[in-house]
């Protein structure tokens, strides 16, 4: 089979074969109802189904049922009493059944494609639950899936039934062992389901800190007794200037919509920057960018370098929502984690649809000077996109950033997130950094008012207020190297 299976719902015009093949299996193959001269078989007792088909070359060649909770019936209720079956039959159970192949495509990968497509099915709907009755020719891909005896079993026909039975999270945890099969199953099926081939996933960012304050923010006086370790925001406040202009104007601020597309924000950061406001995209800090423009630029198809390690999220963009194909710059230990320049420059020479570098470096700290970054990306391969997340270029040191070079270089983007240097975590602000060319796609797709008033109020000021934060990074300097020397004199090595 070198083309692809075809997963699809069925549709009016499949009911038809769907009814005869089931016919032709469970009444002529397998004696469970009474063969009919008009070999039809349907579903009875108002057991209303949803069916995901398969096709080879045009053919059906398999098809599954999924019966959600508003059904008034689901297909087990024929063979057993809900009163004997150990589950709660709630909103949150979605049953599968009459997983059926056609002789021809049996032992191939149309019927575990079909398992998974109802599965996913199931967990975009918001199935808490699964239950199916296997017999023992599908009864170990069941199990495989994640499905377990549920301690009820029946005879129908010629063969012996179990109940089964899981619920979609360890589903899902199960299936993280089959990556690899899932990734290949992908490139073999041609996936026309209205739900994602693979579930959406959450980046993790950590979480304890505010599940200790309580996340609902009762009681943040709480907050003076729990340190945070979970994100690495700014150990300083902001700059007095951006306190002062939120405290004074804030039931204003609060009440009031800012400017739609932060114009008075871009105008500012183009200033401060020595660039154009057309060479400015500001957002709602820099991960909404990152999904914006990675979703925008990237297919399942798209080829892309990442330093490894990094920040965590690009990782997750890159593989878990847009799901393209991630080769790794790996960096070692022995060699303090160092990007070797001359390495990158050869891999910068090869065609990726984008390239990712976080300079300085997170987690490592390692940084890469302006001057001979800007050599390497200038030889880079033409068609390569390059996207440079500058987070905490200012704790390299003044005239470190890129901005300049990519505001005059296509194909070059920067991300600053405000975050980390101008203490403004909470507000959320960031930008990007390109040519008027590279970020004019961008601008149509970010909706108005992705920054808050709060956020632009702050910002502005802390931008126009370089003095107080170049004597924060300063003062960081310092506790790190105390802190160094700490940990040194505890026999600890960096």
């Amino acid at each position: 089979m070198n083309k692809k299976t075809k997963l699809a719902l069925a549709t009016p015009g499949d009911a038809s074969e769907i009814d005869r093949i089931r016919h032709r299996v469970y009444a002529a193959e397998l004696g469970q109802f009474s063969t009919c001269e008009e070999e039809t078989l349907h579903d009875r007792d108002e057991v209303e189904s949803i069916y995901i088909v398969a096709f080879e070359e045009d053919e059906l060649v398999g098809f599954v049922g999924v019966t959600p909770p508003e059904s008034p019936r689901y297909s087990i209720d024929n063979y057993l009493a809900r009163g004997s079956v150990p589950l709660d039959f709630d909103e949150g159970l979605f049953e599968i059944r009459a997983l059926t192949v056609v002789d021809q495509s049996r032992g191939s990968r149309v019927a575990p494609a079909l398992m998974y497509a109802a599965f996913r099915l199931i967990q975009d709907r918001g199935g808490k639950r699964l239950v199916a009755v296997g017999h023992r020719k599908v009864r170990d891909l069941y199990l495989r899936l994640g499905m377990r005896p549920a301690g009820r079993s029946f005879q129908c026909g010629r063969l012996d039934y179990e109940l089964l039975t899981a619920s979609t999270q360890n589903i899902e945890t199960e299936l993280t062992r089959f990556a690899t099969r899932l990734d290949r199953l992908e490139q073999q099926v041609d996936w026309q389901l209205d739900v994602p081939y693979r579930a959406p996933v959450e980046c993790y960012h950590g979480g304890a800190f505010f599940n200790a304050i309580g996340n609902t923010f009762a009681d943040l006086s709480r907050r003076n007794e729990i340190i945070s370790a979970d994100v690495l925001d700014a150990w300083y406040p902001p700059c007095p200037e951006a306190q002062q202009a939120l405290h004074e104007h804030l039931g204003w601020i609060m009440r009031t919509s800012p400017p739609n597309h932060a114009e008075g924000l871009a105008e500012t950061i183009a200033h401060a920057r020595g660039v154009q406001p057309g060479n400015i995209l500001p957002g709602g800090g820099s991960s909404p960018l990152i999904f914006l423009a990675f979703r925008h630029w990237l297919t399942p198809a798209s080829k892309v370098l990442l330093l490894n390690p990094t920040y965590g999220e690009y990782a997750h963009v890159l593989e878990k929502v847009v799901g393209c194909r991630v080769d790794r710059f790996n960096l070692r230990r022995d060699e303090g984690y160092a990007v070797d320049t001359e390495r990158l420059a050869a891999q910068l020479r090869e065609q990726y649809d984008l390239v990712v570098l976080v300079n300085p470096n997170s987690p490592t700290g390692r940084h890469i000077p302006r001057n001979e970054l800007e050599e390497r990306l200038r030889n880079r391969h033409p068609k390569t996109r390059v996207w440079i997340d500058e987070t905490y270029v200012e704790y390299a040191g003044q005239g470190e950033s890129l901005e300049r070079f990519a505001a005059c270089n296509d194909g070059v983007v920067v991300v600053k997130s405000m975050s980390k240097v101008y203490a403004l975590s909470g507000l959320r602000a960031g930008y990007l950094c390109a040519t008027a060319k590279t970020l004019e796609p961008l601008r149509g797709l970010l909706p108005p008012w992705s920054v808050s008033l709060p956020a632009q109020v702050a910002a502005v000021h802390a931008l126009r207020n370089p003095d107080y934060y170049a004597e924060c990074y300063r003062e960081t300097h310092r506790l790190r190297t105390r802190l160094i020397e700490g940990l040194r004199a505890l026999g600890i090595e960096e």
